[in-house]
């Protein structure tokens, strides 16, 4: 069966980081995706593109060359074919380029036109180059996260790129379309990775508000000034996490570690955090995890990536899918009852598809062979 959002051709031009995630699920929800790929990368010179296949899942990719007047011309015929194009350049980039939102609405005024950039389309920022860790710094969200006698630490680049940015993205992609039922009208949606991870932090500015946060680092509820709210070291140099924030899970947690609640009541943290310490660096890991299994201490196994994909939950539930091209991934969410998701559509190589795409637009075999004569696609 179909997912929801099939029937709905989105054209992505090839960038990196949080656009490439956006189209993945926008793929995994049953768009058909049309990846336009550099000239280098469909010769076999995909440079920073390549950490993406763990992305590209779902498309048929198309070699272009954008910088050429017969490329543009080959994107601007995908765009009246299309629902939604997304792109992950710099501001003005597109439009130096012939594809920006101008020329792609005088061919389709209805197309959902979605620009994914770290800073925005506007602002002191907009045209200064940037990565995860800059737009998490700056939202205010990375301050928070560590250790208070350390750094904050890169929370990898899942907070700005994937968080804040690519599910932006997408989210903002499913409502305009939308809104394109009423309306019959396309527009441009301008997400910004900052703008996104601001977003997030909602819940922690609505504590902060209430007193019920402060500034200090690790000296609050949920970013490790809690000791049943943290990660402790067991004997065999893993870890284990420990969430044990209400009442009744808090009783839960000293049962399992056999403390009497009078000797460690849940708001006194320094005796909290001796003993909790010492008990679990006692056994291993997996020891702890197997005591607490079954009960509602909220103790959990800190899994590895590879661990995290054999973890008996993880299985029954199929969180990890096996993809052609691309090998285990994790699977499509979330879960509907009708319309099921699916990575079964493999990771394609670069500019596969050409012939194919160019072929439903209507191009002839001799005029697809004179566009990639002249340089123009590959």
């Amino acid at each position: 069966m179909p997912g929801p959002l099939d029937g709905i051709t989105v054209l992505e031009l090839a960038a990196i980081g949080p656009a490439p995630f956006g189209v993945m699920l926008l793929a995994d929800l049953g768009a058909q995706v049309i990846r336009v790929d550099r000239i280098a990368a469909a010769r076999g010179n995909p440079g920073s593109e390549a950490s993406m296949h763990g992305l590209n899942r779902g498309r048929r990719s198309v070699g272009v060359d954008l910088k050429s007047d017969q490329g543009t011309q080959v994107v601007l015929d995908l765009v009246e074919r299309c629902d939604v194009l997304v792109e992950g350049m710099r501001p003005g980039v597109a439009e130096r380029l012939g594809v920006g939102p101008e020329p792609c609405f005088e061919r389709n005024p209805a197309l959902i036109y979605a620009r994914m950039t770290g800073w925005g389309q506007e602002g002191p920022l907009a045209d200064q180059a940037g990565h995860d860790i800059d737009y998490a710094a700056i939202s205010g969200a990375l301050h928070p996260i560590g250790r208070a006698d350390s750094p904050p630490p890169p929370p990898l680049n899942l907070l700005s790129d994937f968080a804040g940015g690519g599910s932006y993205l997408a989210l903002g992609v499913v409502a305009a379309l939308f809104e394109r039922v009423t309306s019959g009208q396309g527009q441009v949606i301008d997400a910004a990775m900052v703008d996104g991870t601001v977003n997030l932090t909602a819940f922690v500015h609505g504590l902060l508000g209430l007193g019920m946060w402060t500034t200090e680092r690790q000296a609050n509820l949920l970013d490790g000034g809690s000791p049943f709210y943290d990660t402790y070291a067991c004997s065999d140099g893993r870890y284990i996490a420990v969430g044990a924030i209400e009442p009744q899970f808090y009783a839960a947690l000293l049962d399992g570690l056999g403390l009497d609640p009078d000797e460690v009541p849940q708001h006194d943290h320094a005796r909290q955090r001796e003993r909790f310490t010492a008990l679990f660096a006692s056994r291993t890991r997996d020891e702890w995890a197997e005591h607490f299994a079954g009960t509602d201490a909220c103790v959990a196994p800190v899994l590895s990536l590879e661990e995290a994909r054999e973890h008996p939950h993880n299985v029954a539930r199929g969180l990890f899918t096996q993809v052609e091209g691309g090998g285990v991934q994790p699977a499509p969410a979330p879960r509907f009852s009708r319309t099921p998701l699916r990575a079964d559509r493999p990771v394609p190589a670069y500019g596969a598809h050409t012939d194919e795409v160019l072929g439903e637009l209507g191009y002839a075999p001799a005029h697809i062979a004179s566009l990639r004569a002249s340089g123009a696609v590959a």
